[in-house]
């Protein structure tokens, strides 16, 4: 028998702006799961929040995109919205495009990130979640993990690495995908990697076998909307150690803050900040973006953890090159490259601008 893990993820209502969830929102997802456990829909669950997202993060056996699953998470998000209008939270059901569930989550606002796998002997895994910044944060991560050998030394020195891992990329503007094997092709995936709105990484099959290795969720709200309502927010489920890279190697391209998308109004560049779970809490001009990174065993289905992987100090000096970075980059104000490039600002007030000014371009000479 099979195990599944979904971790689903929504901005149901937050304190203080888009600030932090509120704890009735957590305990009324936790009562609706614990009655699914009890009924046997699911086999265990953890519900958390980074920042102001309500995460949901269970195992069963009914397998990938199963309708009972998300209609679960949908109806739990439900009703912590209505939970959330009553103490008039900010942004109360805002990822929730729609109040009536259509048999799949996908494309409804929620952020969805499922693998299913036999469990081995003792099967680790890391659910990453961040706050204030868009799917493509995970891009240069996952990739050092499972394809740069100065990040993950078991692609050197491990036989069960070393014949590498498959990359399914999406393309989240065409609506297309891709799916490119490191180290053969590591280049052209590069390639499209680095452009981190447009191609995303899904999923990571190891080559040997076609055995799960990680997934991500790739939904775009503001493509789903077609206006901004609130930042993506991604997770991601990343399985570690005998085949895969070890615990250590799967955290450890967050030691370096990366830039990328989201921050304030979802329409700045600034530093991923890895942080435990308790100062997930971005505030400084809503940030700057945030992720933390929750460590399970699987054990027949059960979640035995979480231990808190980034309340760690050796990655004090990455939060504060992190806590430097957002110094300079708040300096440029409404300038790039703080500020993301027009072809991102399609759902901000740049358009209206725009619209307003066209009749005052003239050509030049």
């Amino acid at each position: 028998m099979k195990t599944t893990i979904s971790v689903i993820k929504a901005d149901v209502g937050s304190v203080a702006g888009h600030g932090i969830a509120h704890p009735a929102l957590l305990a009324k997802c936790e009562e609706i799961l614990a009655k699914a456990k009890e009924e046997e829909l699911l086999t265990d669950y953890y519900v958390t929040n980074c920042g102001d997202d309500t995460e949901l993060i269970m195992t069963h056996k009914q397998g990938e995109e199963n309708k009972e699953i998300h209609e679960l998470a949908f109806n739990a998000f439900m009703e912590a919205t209505a939970i959330a209008k009553d103490l008039k939270l900010y942004g109360a059901g805002q990822d929730l495009l729609s109040d009536t569930f259509s048999g799949n989550i996908k494309g409804m606002g929620p952020g969805v990130a499922e693998m299913e796998f036999k469990e081995r002997p003792s099967d680790p895994v890391v659910v990453f979640c961040c706050d204030k910044t868009e799917p493509g944060a995970f891009n240069l991560p996952i990739f050092r993990m499972f394809a740069d050998p100065f990040n993950t030394a078991g692609l050197v020195i491990d036989p069960s690495l070393h014949n590498g891992y498959k990359f399914e990329i999406f393309d989240v503007m065409e609506h297309k995908k891709v799916t490119m094997n490191c180290p053969e092709e590591m280049y052209d995936a590069l390639a499209l990697l680095g452009s981190i709105s447009r191609y995303v990484i899904k999923r990571v099959i190891r080559k040997d076998d076609n055995e799960i290795a990680a997934a991500i969720s790739t939904e775009r709200l503001n493509l789903m909307a077609g206006s901004y309502v609130g930042k993506d927010d991604p997770v991601a489920i990343v399985r570690s150690q005998s085949g895969f890279p070890a615990a250590g190697e799967v955290v450890e391209p967050f030691a370096f803050p990366h830039l990328v998308g989201g921050w304030m109004r979802g329409s700045h560049n600034g530093p991923l900040m890895p942080v435990g779970q308790k100062n997930a809490y971005p505030v400084r001009f809503d940030g700057p973006p945030r992720v933390m990174a929750l460590g399970f065993q699987i054990a027949d289905g059960e979640l035995v953890g979480p231990a808190d992987m980034f309340d760690d100090p050796a990655y004090d000096p990455a939060r504060k090159q992190a806590a430097e970075i957002a110094d300079y980059m708040r300096r440029h104000g409404p300038f790039e490259p703080h500020r993301l490039p027009a072809d991102e600002m399609e759902y901000t007030s740049l358009p209206g601008v725009m619209e307003k000014l066209e009749g005052r371009f003239e050509d030049i000479d």
